[in-house]
């Protein structure tokens, strides 16, 4: 069964950092594309990034040039490095992984990301 476990949100002030963490497990991580999604209340979820097998990235415009999407398949876990961050990126973030030549995705429960002013 795929678990996914995200830690590391937090309070943080506007300009600061954070770094979130997704460990997988019940999957063989190394061939699934991973990534991060947020959500706000009152709003449809929004892609973030995401890293293929291959460590090709993407990026939201939104977040681009300011977040970076790493993996590291010996740990089986997916980081989010989140940098000069904006009151607008407060949200609930969620970890996703899309099995190799499927586009089902697993969610993981989500992490709490707070930016303050």
């Amino acid at each position: 069964q795929v678990q996914l476990v995200e830690s590391g949100g937090g309070l943080v002030q506007a300009g600061g950092s954070l770094r979130l963490s997704c460990a997988a497990s019940g999957m063989i991580f190394s061939i699934n594309t991973m990534g991060w999604s947020r959500q706000t209340p009152g709003k449809q979820r929004e892609w973030v990034a995401r890293i293929t097998s291959s460590g090709t990235t993407n990026y939201a415009d939104s977040v681009k040039g300011r977040f970076t999407i790493t993996r590291d398949n010996a740990k089986n876990t997916v980081y989010l490095h989140m940098n000069s961050l904006k009151v607008e990126d407060t949200a609930v973030y969620y970890c996703f992984s899309i099995p190799f030549g499927t586009s089902v995705p697993s969610w993981g429960q989500g992490t709490q990301v707070t930016v303050s002013s």
